[in-house]
């Protein structure tokens, strides 16, 4: 793989950028793969990534229906915070957050990490104790963060409101090493990477069928052909319980859309990530200005990846009661992504039913803050047959045994 830098730049700027080489191959399939990830999302690529750089195992392949990054990697409003409640889940994400800190140099491709900081707001004094709580767990974990009162959160948003008619602002809980990265450069950058290593990314390769014998992965049937292979994992969030099926077993999810919209480019105005939970938004500025603004699920199940007006009003509406700019506004588009909601709102990083059949889903709303740390996870449960201290509590079989991970209840939110 040719290195990207500045120095690359400049020569192919000499020679009217005519030596660029693609950043991942696009080959035909092989017969048979030591190990196969479904899903050329940020979690599959990641999962696959570390599966070679961390076990030395490169004969893999990564099969995507569509194009790559094109899911959920591509849909989402970018967050990056570790600043949860439970130790597992404080575990997981804040390896990701150290992860995205070094992705940049790891890769080669600038992911545009900004460590801008995020707040999550109390707007009620139940929320005041909530993150005091979570600050306090966080400090025994090794996470920093800190709980700061109005007059700072007003030094940090400028532009926000304290005191709104319903939800006055009573303080919040700052990350100041959470914040952002570029979607689309996470995805490209593993899979250049992959690619580098000699793995196979195929694109437009839809997985129809999952062949077992005596209780073990055997191959998986698609539409490029029979693929054989003796590790299988599936990475492949609303879609999950689809390929679960095809396998024979069932999983604890059901799959919903989450809607996000920008308005139109503006001012810089905002350097923050501020999360508003009792209103349910949260909310950012782009490098190109524009205030990228999401909010809750669809409160029914759905596989769309379509906007609705009804979603855009619920949220807009709740943040210009602290955010009172925001009704200058206008939105420029607006998108939705299918996630896959567990019901304890925590992940699945699993062993499952079906001998070499491995399953990473159950992200939600929180996903693309975890892929690296997903992937590095993932891909030791998937090299070692057994899952290692990052994924050892989200296992399937804390559904059976009543042994559930409950962020949505415990932080007051799962984004």
């Amino acid at each position: 793989m040719r290195r990207y830098s500045v120095f690359a730049i400049a020569r192919e700027g000499l020679r009217y950028h005519a030596g660029w080489a693609r950043a991942w191959a696009s080959p035909t399939p092989k017969r048979r793969y030591d190990a196969i990830v479904v899903g050329a999302g940020g979690h599959g690529l990641a999962t696959a990534y570390y599966l070679g750089k961390n076990h030395g195992l490169t004969n893999v392949a990564v099969l995507e229906k569509g194009w790559l990054g094109g899911g959920n990697t591509g849909r989402n409003t970018t967050i990056i915070r570790s600043n949860y409640l439970q130790d597992p889940s404080a575990a997981i994400y804040e390896k990701a957050r150290a992860l995205y800190e070094t992705m940049s140099q790891d890769l080669n491709m600038n992911v545009m990490f900004s460590p801008r900081g995020v707040i999550m707001l109390a707007q009620t004094r139940h929320e005041v104790r909530g993150y005091q709580r979570t600050a306090h767990a966080n400090a025994l974990q090794g996470v920093k963060t800190e709980f700061i009162g109005p007059d700072r959160v007003k030094q940090l948003v400028p532009i926000i409101e304290l005191s709104g008619p319903r939800y006055p602002v009573l303080g919040g809980l700052w990350q100041a090493r959470g914040g952002t990265a570029r979607h689309d450069a996470v995805a490209w950058g593993y899979a250049r990477a992959c690619s580098a290593m000699g793995m196979d990314i195929i694109q437009n390769c839809a997985v129809t069928g999952i062949e077992t014998e005596a209780g073990q992965v055997k191959a998986v049937n698609t539409s490029k052909g029979r693929i054989e292979t003796g590790k299988l994992a599936l990475v492949v969030a609303g879609h999950s319980s689809e390929l679960a099926a095809m396998a024979g077993f069932r999983l604890p999810i059901e799959s919903v859309a989450l809607q996000a919209l920008v308005s139109e480019p503006i001012e810089p105005c905002m350097d923050v990530v501020v999360m508003a939970n009792t209103v349910h938004g949260y909310l950012s500025q782009s490098d190109k200005g524009e205030m990228v603004i999401g909010g809750g699920t669809d409160g029914f199940n759905n596989y769309t990846q379509r906007g609705s007006f009804h979603h855009v009003e619920e949220t807009v509406r709740a943040l210009i009661e602290t955010f009172p700019m925001l009704s200058r506004l206008r939105m420029l588009r607006q998108w939705g992504g299918i996630v896959d909601m567990t019901g304890d709102r925590s992940p699945i990083l699993s062993k499952t039913p079906v001998g070499g059949i491995y399953v990473n889903a159950g992200w939600g709303t929180g996903g693309f803050k975890a892929i690296p740390g997903s992937g590095w996870a993932m891909a030791d449960l998937v090299a070692k047959d057994a899952p290692g201290p990052l994924a050892a509590a989200f296992g399937l079989e804390r559904f059976r045994e009543g042994r559930f991970i409950d962020e949505s209840v415990a932080a007051g939110v799962a984004h």
